[in-house]
């Protein structure tokens, strides 16, 4: 997993084709594990070190507490979104790249998004709560931002000496992190 401070979180990601993208199930499927051995909801390629426009959302991870996720798992890849709808709410949110942090952010509660799913369907839809909120969070690594960007000028400066000690490499996780040094 790579740390905030490493350059391929703030790069923004390339378009990939899925017909030939090689090892593309491999990958998503190493996603999951990644995902799952570090308690996630998401995963993109740029966290794992890929600056593609891919990422993973696995949902089902929390389904004890939300059946309504029971089998949600889904792969997107040259994701977009279309547009986004009025309402937003705050949620507390954390990042597998950021680990320690978590504040909250507002998103929009709804979006409409286009995306190349794992079986190289294309999908045009709304989603909406907190499916819309992962995919949001995991869309914004694939255009080099992280939560952390959204937060107040207040809250940033709270966490300001965590987030320098971090893009050091001072950081611990109990997955399997690659720290800027």
């Amino acid at each position: 997993m790579y740390i905030f401070g490493q350059p391929v979180l703030r790069k923004v990601a390339t378009e990939i084709n899925p017909k030939e993208y090689e090892g593309l199930q491999e990958l998503i499927q190493n996603m999951y594990e990644t995902n799952r051995k570090a308690d996630g909801v998401g995963l993109a390629a740029p966290q794992i070190g890929l600056s593609i426009r891919m990422f993973i959302i696995d949902l089902d991870v929390i389904s004890d507490d939300k059946p309504e996720y029971k089998g949600f798992q889904h792969a997107f890849i040259n994701p977009e979104i279309v547009e986004a709808g009025d309402e937003t709410c705050d949620f507390e949110e954390g990042c597998l790249s950021v680990p320690g942090i978590h504040e909250n952010v507002k998103r929009p509660k709804r979006i409409h998004v286009r995306y190349t799913d794992e079986n190289l369907v294309e999908h045009d839809e709304w989603i909406d709560e907190f499916p819309a909120r992962v995919f949001q969070h995991e869309y914004d690594h694939l255009d080099g931002k992280l939560f952390v960007d959204r937060l107040s000028a207040f809250r940033k400066q709270l966490i300001k000496s965590k987030l320098i000690a971090m893009s050091k490499g001072k950081v611990s996780t109990s997955y399997k992190s690659k720290p800027n040094h």
